[in-house]
């Protein structure tokens, strides 16, 4: 079963625009994992637009399923790793200025500065996922770094979902192949949603964890988190019992 793991940068957002503690982030994601989430996921930023580094012991302190951390591994978001110590570290290529990850890494050019990275990661016993575009060769380059995993940036994929779902798929499709053949792991994350999450699952069911924030804390907004996290659970599997990109 594809884990769900909430990001809840946006309740974070929500709640600086007014400062104060409402909507209570530790509460927040206490409930989504009581509500059946399995993991919850967290990118803090140099400019704590959303989640603030004095979030992050009170997730750890709470957090009973998965807590991943991602971001850019500057030194003071990699001392974050050292301190708290996640259960999942994914490495992800924003720069500072950037509104949201739009770009995996590009890990031949920095093959140097993530060999190393990721050797200090596990040197915290920490499991590191790095998050990248869908392709092979990219895929291949990061098991000879020694990820642990990838976390496929599925922008693209929701983006042109719409115009023709398995032209969509088949980037994806085929750097799962090869993430299988070297047996690395794979995440999957950035805009999935109840319209296309059930098909990516289905064209890759090893698929171990998405990440989901944006559409899920949106879709929050008419359902109610609990049924939300309850339909996106639902949706995840359809798609192990389904055969999208065989039909």
């Amino acid at each position: 079963m594809t884990n769900l793991s909430v990001n809840i940068n946006k309740v974070a957002l929500i709640r600086n625009a007014r400062g104060g503690n409402i909507p209570d982030l530790i509460k927040f994601a206490q409930d989504c994992e009581t509500y059946g989430a399995q993991g919850i996921t967290v990118h803090p930023r140099p400019d704590q637009r959303h989640i603030r580094f004095d979030d992050i012991p009170a997730l750890k302190e709470v957090v009973t399923t998965e807590f991943n951390i991602e971001g850019y591994p500057s030194a003071d978001f990699l001392k974050l790793i050292k301190t708290y110590k996640p259960h999942q570290c994914t490495l992800v290529p924003d720069p500072p200025h950037v509104l949201t990850s739009n770009t995996g890494w590009d890990v031949k050019t920095n093959k140097k500065f993530l060999s190393e990275v990721i050797k200090q990661i596990h040197d915290w016993g920490v499991r590191v996922s790095l998050f990248l575009d869908p392709v092979e060769e990219y895929c291949e380059r990061s098991k000879e770094l020694a990820s642990d995993r990838i976390e496929l940036y599925t922008g693209p994929y929701a983006e042109h979902y719409t115009e023709n779902p398995k032209e969509a798929i088949l980037p994806y499709f085929n750097a799962a192949l090869v993430c299988k053949n070297i047996n690395l792991e794979i995440n999957a994350g950035h805009d999935l949603s109840l319209n296309n999450l059930s098909d990516f699952i289905s064209a890759i069911p090893e698929t171990m964890e998405v990440s989901i924030g944006h559409a899920l804390i949106s879709d929050a907004l008419y359902y109610g988190i609990k049924n939300t996290i309850q339909m996106y659970l639902l949706k995840i599997s359809q798609g192990q019992n389904s055969t999208f990109i065989n039909d």
